[in-house]
């Protein structure tokens, strides 16, 4: 099979781990008889040093011919003094919404090497399994822009939904729960929020067309809480932009680091884009230090998603989680014995594994 992947590497660290995460599908392609055409281009603070925006044309145009889309990551403080519509995160919500991808899918589930890590109680996060689903292209983060008014004193955001948006995702939320343990939990603030009520009452009409998923409401608050009281209570979550965008980064501590979570943010074809839910740390940008295992992970949900290579996927995933039992971390995942290791012999570990799977299975 033959695809073409776009790659952005973006600021800080996504250019190491982007690297890691093309290598990985590249050896995957030569086992598996695939051909993964590759092109890189600009996002982000990157874009904006080179041609003064942090979403060129190129890039958009490059996108949209893609078969999917591999993000690093984007931001950093050089870039803080820029005006809102000059700042790198403008690049990635604009490739969102270039390209309509109205669902992040972020899987929560932690490697059994690395409970330790989290700050919370092993009794607590073991079999944890969690997918949040979070909409992408509405919300307060695309509402009518945001202003100042009388002398700066006052600030106004705008929350704004179609009622399309809520649909299509909560749709896509009953589908990933059929598919998984039959359980969704749609998360809202319906006792303040009219988006919210309006967001409850299209859950309670679409529960209908999936009499085999059970769903329950849940408040964000309480969600909040629950996420690191009793984690393992949930299956799939869906909510809004914002709200998944903080619940996320939230549940990150059920893995004990960020730099294990990968991301899909997809459209109703199946193109997607990749990227690991971490920032672009550029304090440790070219450090070799990076964890480059959130980004690889995220190349395996490429190849499930949009590519429809579930064993491909599943060697990588099975290759990370080798890597993990055998002692292998990079500085974030704070490990007590084993090999502590940089980006490029995290990668290589990574690797040589996905190399004895070929050699054992005859591939």
């Amino acid at each position: 099979m033959n695809k073409h992947i776009v790659l952005l590497p973006g600021d800080g660290v996504g250019r190491e781990i982007t690297e890691s995460a093309a290598e990985v599908l590249q050896a995957v392609a030569g086992d598996f008889g695939h051909t993964f055409t590759m092109e890189e281009q600009a996002i982000g603070g990157d874009a904006i040093d080179n041609v003064g925006t942090p979403l060129p044309d190129a890039t958009i145009d490059a996108c949209r011919n893609a078969d999917a889309i591999l993000l690093g990551a984007v931001g950093g403080p050089k870039w803080d003094g820029m005006s809102a519509d000059k700042r790198p995160e403008k690049g990635l919500l604009g490739i969102r919404k270039a390209l309509e991808l109205f669902a992040n899918l972020r899987p929560i589930k932690g490697f059994p090497s690395l409970l330790h890590a989290s700050p919370l109680k092993e009794t607590i996060i073991e079999d944890s399994d969690i997918l949040i689903v979070r909409e992408l292209t509405g919300g307060i983060y695309f509402g009518t822009p945001s202003e100042r008014r009388d002398n700066g004193n006052k600030v106004v955001d705008t929350l704004v939904y179609e009622r399309e948006e809520m649909e299509r995702i909560i749709d896509k939320a009953f589908q990933s729960a059929r598919l998984r343990r039959g359980h969704l939990t749609s998360v809202d603030k319906a006792n303040v929020l009219e988006s919210s009520r309006l967001w409850r009452e299209i859950v309670e009409e679409k529960k209908n067309d999936y009499p085999d998923v059970t769903v329950e409401h849940m408040l964000v608050d309480a969600a909040a809480m629950q996420l690191i009281t009793q984690p393992n209570q949930f299956d799939v979550l869906v909510t809004e932009n914002m709200f998944g965008d903080i619940l996320s980064d939230e549940a990150s501590v059920l893995t004990g680091s960020l730099g294990m979570l990968p991301s899909a943010s997809i459209r109703t074809d199946g193109v997607g884009l990749y990227e690991p839910v971490h920032g672009s740390a550029p304090d440790i940008a070219g450090c070799d230090t990076a964890n480059p295992l959130g980004m690889i992970l995220s190349a395996a949900l490429m190849l499930r998603h949009s590519f429809g290579m579930e064993s491909e996927a599943s060697s990588i995933e099975r290759s990370v989680r080798e890597c993990l039992d055998q002692g292998y971390h990079t500085a974030d995942l704070g490990m007590n014995g084993g090999q502590e290791v940089g980006t490029r012999q995290m990668t290589k570990a990574v690797l040589d594994h996905l190399t004895v799977k070929r050699v054992t299975d005859g591939i």
